[in-house]
């Protein structure tokens, strides 16, 4: 054996050269280091959901607790902060497509993590009515809604239609596009009351006295809200989650929060 070859086996043994190089990249790129790269996240927002996201019609500016967590989302990596308009229908498969994550009150649902990763819950939640308040009395139980007569309500594409379909035969459902309007509906008496979020109740009836919440801290269903990622890739998961964790107990969430819910 010659020197060169014993100098060769030598290096083999001890996994030093070429071949035992840690490679340029260990692994897939994460969207992580895209977003870092692109010096750029797009988070996807349907700006129809109040205290959540919301987008005005006239002026196109965005506000919400979520829109700022957006916004510190973005400040905490170190990038630009760009919203993407999206539907409650599309959101879902918008994500990794047109947008990087989705924020604005997502609904957790087993659909969803079908084709995406949820962040961890940051509010719990749940179906609730809201009525005129004349009306509250009326409308404490699902059998008192899924009456003949009685005019529900709902915004399509999302987990409000989906509950509404499941659960109510006899009552009429009113199918109304635009989210952003739909309680001014209420109000005028075209539909009698519409079953959604708690905290969108609680935030809308503090808006309009003349709306009021049913039983919103015993709602129908249990749900819990979170940011919705791209299917498969942990490693930016796991920076959200541990954002997130932060965003919760430093108070960032907390005073976001406190101009919408008091």
């Amino acid at each position: 054996m010659t020197g060169k070859v014993l100098a060769a086996v030598l290096l083999a043994v001890l996994g030093i050269g070429t071949a035992a190089a840690a490679p340029e990249h260990p692994g897939p790129s994460s969207r992580l280091d895209q977003v870092q790269r692109r010096g750029e996240v797009k988070v996807c927002s349907t700006g129809d959901y109040r205290p959540f996201t919301y987008r005005d019609p006239a002026t196109g500016a965005w506000s919400g607790i979520d829109v700022d967590m957006a916004g510190d989302f973005a400040k905490k990596l170190g990038v630009r902060l760009t919203i993407v308009p999206s539907t409650w229908k599309t959101v879902a498969d918008d994500v990794g497509r047109r947008c990087d994550l989705a924020m604005g009150g997502v609904s957790i649902t087993l659909d969803r993590a079908k084709t995406g990763f949820f962040s961890a819950p940051y509010v719990r939640d749940g179906k609730t009515p809201i009525t005129r308040c004349e009306n509250a009395g009326k409308f404490q139980t699902l059998a008192q809604i899924d009456q003949p007569g009685v005019r529900a309500i709902v915004n399509p594409g999302g987990t409000n239609e989906q509950f509404a379909d499941a659960n109510l035969h006899r009552a009429t459902i009113v199918r109304h596009p635009d989210n952003n309007t739909i309680f001014a509906e209420v109000i005028a008496g075209r539909a009698d009351l519409m079953i959604t979020d708690a905290t969108e109740t609680k935030w809308q009836a503090k808006q309009h006295p003349e709306l009021c919440a049913v039983h919103p801290d015993q709602p129908f269903t249990f749900a819990e809200k979170a940011y919705l990622l791209p299917r498969g890739d942990v490693v930016f998961q796991q920076w959200a989650d541990q954002w997130l964790h932060l965003a919760l107990n430093d108070g960032t969430y907390a005073a976001f929060a406190k101009p919408w819910l008091g």
